[in-house]
């Protein structure tokens, strides 16, 4: 198959990419390298697939319509898995604008694209941040959405709607899949796993916001990459499905995690709570189980020893 990978130069989108080759498709990845985080950790992602025949890279923004279809003209994808977007809920709230601009006209785009693509599936990175104040745990695809808490989530969820109206209007097949905290190799440096890894790598102090005793349904990226290869060859005509560790983790013990593969000792100082961030995130994950088969398989001790052990390798060879 075609398929189209957008944000397929970041940290899940490189997995996933890694993935669709292994199994002999062909990947084509949309990434603008912008520099939310340093670009080249992006380009040294999509390095590795050079020189594979099945892979080509479109450096274009999901904002410029036109180059989308172009790409779409070229490529003529039979799927599309859509996972570029502006990332995380705290620079959301400084820059709001620019996340409705990227994630909401950026799918829009995206999904505009897809109208005349006949494409047998369209599966769409969401968040469980748009879970928000939810008030029932763990949570679930059918829970009421009213209380997303941060621009980066409310610009998911209407994500979600353009998906379903498109589906509705235009018969594409979609699957939205809601992420919860996904770390592990070649993950996102500001997120807590690779920023408290580095930190304490390096003896420098981490700052933790709130008490450390916030739960964090922490997802291994293996598991997000099997959830998203089992949605890609599973079409639906629209379904949102949760896919997480379904099991919950506080803030400082993912710490005490990572000081224990790394042998040494974190320097904490707390902060007060930080405006957006939710209390907990808990994936009921038993409608993937259903329709997916999905199971979450890497536990956190597991999961923060595999992700050590890249980060350690990576700083071999940059030394």
């Amino acid at each position: 198959m075609n398929i189209i990978v957008t944000g397929g130069a970041g940290f899940i989108g490189s997995n996933l990419t890694r993935a669709l080759l292994e199994r002999g498709e062909k990947v084509a990845v949309i990434d603008d390298f912008n520099d939310f985080y340093d670009p080249a950790l992006k380009r040294e992602n999509v390095a590795a697939f050079a020189g594979d025949g099945n892979f080509s890279l479109y450096e274009e923004d999901i904002r410029d319509g036109a180059a989308i279809k172009r790409i779409f003209g070229e490529v003529e994808p039979d799927v599309v898995c859509h996972l570029a977007a502006r990332a995380g809920v705290r620079p959301s709230i400084e820059e709001p604008i620019l996340y409705e601009e990227v994630n909401s006209l950026g799918t829009l785009n995206m999904l505009e694209a897809s109208r005349g693509a006949n494409l047998k599936n369209f599966v769409f990175a969401g968040s469980s941040s748009v879970y928000g104040l939810n008030s029932k745990v763990p949570f679930s695809e059918d829970d009421p959405i009213t209380k997303p808490i941060s621009p980066y989530a409310s610009t998911k969820r209407a994500c979600e709607l353009q998906c379903y109206t498109y589906s509705h209007l235009y018969n594409i097949p979609v699957t939205s899949l809601r992420f919860f905290t996904v770390y592990g190799e070649a993950g996102r440096p500001e997120m807590a796993v690779g920023k408290f890894t580095r930190l304490i790598y390096d003896g420098k102090e981490i700052e933790v916001y709130g008490d450390g005793r916030a739960l964090r349904d922490f997802t291994y990226v293996g598991d997000i990459i099997d959830g998203v290869i089992k949605s890609v060859y599973t079409p639906f005509d629209y379904e949102i499905i949760n896919i997480g560790g379904s099991r919950t983790v506080e803030v400082g013990y993912l710490i005490e995690v990572i000081e224990g593969v790394l042998g040494k000792k974190a320097k904490i100082k707390y902060l007060d709570a930080a405006p957006g961030d939710v209390p907990i995130t808990y994936a009921d994950v038993s409608k993937a189980k259903r329709l997916l088969g999905f199971e979450p398989k890497v536990r956190i001790e597991e999961g923060i020893a595999r992700y050590v052990e890249w980060f350690l390798k990576r700083e071999e060879r940059s030394a």
